[in-house]
């Protein structure tokens, strides 16, 4: 692959998927008080995740089924996300 353009969309997609993953190692951390939010660090963390993914989780929880306290929404975006790079690279294999 020595398309710049195509290596910028999927690195953009593979930082999204790491800040996904933060996200929910970071609420998991804060959950079993691993970690507190009132450290300053840690508040700036988990909000820079959390503006980044809740749009778009937020929308992939209006079409799963509710499970009680355990949250696939993290999971089908992951999904979903190397779904869409596979797709890209597909298209530029097929087209170029």
């Amino acid at each position: 692959m020595s398309n710049p353009f195509l290596w910028l969309v999927l690195t953009v997609i593979d930082l999204y998927m790491w800040v996904v993953i933060i996200s929910v190692v970071l609420s998991w951390l804060v959950a079993f008080q691993v970690v507190n939010m009132s450290n300053r660090f840690v508040y700036m963390v988990g909000d820079f995740c959390n503006r980044l993914t809740e749009p778009a989780l937020n929308r992939i929880r209006r079409y799963l089924p509710n499970f009680g306290n355990i949250d696939l929404a993290p999971v089908a975006l992951i999904i979903l996300l190397v779904f869409l790079q596979r797709l890209i690279v597909w298209g530029y294999l097929e087209l170029g």
